[in-house]
């Protein structure tokens, strides 16, 4: 996988400068700025509801263990 040096950093920075223009280079980055932010906080609160779900599951399923647990003590006391 290719690496980006702080030199191609720099090369596609005064690009951007020349292309975009000086004066909208700032707004640019700003969009860019909060696209990556709503990305961001787009993917943590799926991670967040997927970490939600998997401790549901896993309550569930303690919970299902520990009722066949007390049915099969009931069993044997019978």
């Amino acid at each position: 996988m290719p690496q980006i040096g702080w030199f191609e950093i720099l090369i596609i920075v005064v690009l951007s400068i020349l292309i975009i223009g000086p004066k909208d280079f700032p707004i640019v980055l700003k969009k860019i700025g909060k696209w990556i932010g709503s990305f961001k906080s787009y993917f943590s609160e799926i991670q967040r509801d997927m970490t939600d779900a998997q401790n549901v599951i896993e309550d569930e399923i303690s919970i299902e263990k520990d009722f066949s647990n007390i049915k099969d003590n009931k069993k044997k006391d019978e």
